[in-house]
């Protein structure tokens, strides 16, 4: 879902989900392709605010078990990179702007072995942002308190004016 405001569209996404032995990655590669395509496009406009579900933890930083995740949907070198080459093209992860070596920042745990309960997750939601708009960001959350669902919100203050 694409909104154009004043000064920055805000695109609202649901990235998807690789699945179970990676039956989707193919496709989810050349969405991954696609969506950045998407938002390049956009942002020779204005600056572009992206969130939601992208559905990869981008750096061993963002999940708790990465060496057990390996090749599981969502922390696939191939997921992975495409998150880094969408960055790389001018965007910033707002959460990792802040802190930067932040750990048990999860977004995202599993309904079994009580994963939430013992901060077993992944952060797999985010806000990113032009780089343009790097000096207007005031600060980035994760809401892991509020419950009732497996994700959590996350949140982005921006000097809008």
């Amino acid at each position: 879902i694409t909104a154009e405001f004043q000064d920055f569209y805000l695109v609202n996404v649901y990235t998807p989900n690789s699945k179970r032995e990676l039956e989707r990655l193919e496709y989810r590669m050349e969405w991954e392709d696609d969506f950045r395509g998407f938002l390049k496009n956009l942002e020779s406009k204005k600056p572009v605010i992206v969130c939601g579900d992208l559905n990869v933890a981008h750096k061993e930083i963002d999940l708790k078990n990465p060496k057990s995740n390996r090749r599981n949907a969502g922390f696939t070198d191939e997921e992975r990179a495409k998150m880094s080459i969408l960055l790389d093209s001018g965007f910033t992860d707002t959460f990792r702007y802040f802190y930067p070596n932040k750990e048990g920042a999860y977004t995202w745990w599993s309904y079994m072995g009580k994963a939430r309960a013992n901060n077993t997750g992944w952060r797999i939601d985010y806000f990113l942002c032009s780089k343009a708009l790097d000096s207007k960001l005031l600060d980035a959350t994760i809401y892991p308190e509020i419950l009732g669902s497996d994700h959590c919100p996350v949140g982005l203050e921006i000097n809008a004016h």
